[in-house]
């Protein structure tokens, strides 16, 4: 039996205009589209993991844990706008109907972000190959580093691996940012 290759639409970019980190996945999974919400796979461990950095719970409404992002100087998008696959593995993506999100629009709006922090090597493949060979100075030379996926499909971190992880990388941001510093 042939899986359903459908068609799969992500989701605007959770944003403030001071944003100073960009934190971008591939495309929504099934039941984040299916939610209309970014990482919503209860297995997922983004949230657990941004939680720990940010200081709120994972468990908090989602409203409560997009302004908590936003008020880290955070934004949340993905790289792909849109493409057909089946399932919500990264792999069964079809190459051939990969759109991407429109960077340089976004980048023009939120001039400080200075990070780009992808979640997965699919979403850092992704924005290294087809978004930043696009995007003019000073953008096309962002910082943009391959994070560890949150992803339950990612079983070869333990989430305490993943979070020291992403602590690593993160937590001096973060600390740069509750500072003021630019």
């Amino acid at each position: 039996m042939r899986a359903v290759v459908t068609a799969n639409v992500g989701f605007p970019a959770i944003a403030s205009r001071d944003a100073r980190v960009l934190i971008l996945g591939s495309m929504p999974g099934a039941r984040s589209l299916a939610a209309g919400r970014y990482y919503a796979h209860p297995h997922n461990a983004f949230w657990h993991i941004l939680g720990a950095l940010c200081g709120f719970s994972p468990s908090a409404r989602y409203r409560e844990r997009t302004r908590q992002l936003r008020e880290h100087g955070i934004a949340l998008w993905d790289v792909l706008l849109s493409c057909e696959r089946p399932g919500s593995l990264d792999s069964s993506i079809v190459r051939a109907s990969m759109r991407t999100n429109d960077f340089a629009t976004f980048l023009s709006r939120h001039r400080r972000i200075a990070l780009v922090l992808c979640n997965g090597s699919t979403a850092f493949s992704l924005f290294t190959a087809r978004v930043r060979p696009a995007l003019q100075p000073p953008w096309n030379g962002l910082r943009c580093i391959r994070m560890p996926s949150t992803s339950p499909a990612h079983a070869g971190l333990s989430v305490a691996q993943k979070l020291a992880a992403w602590k690593a990388v993160l937590a001096p941001v973060l600390s740069d940012i509750t500072a003021g510093e630019p």
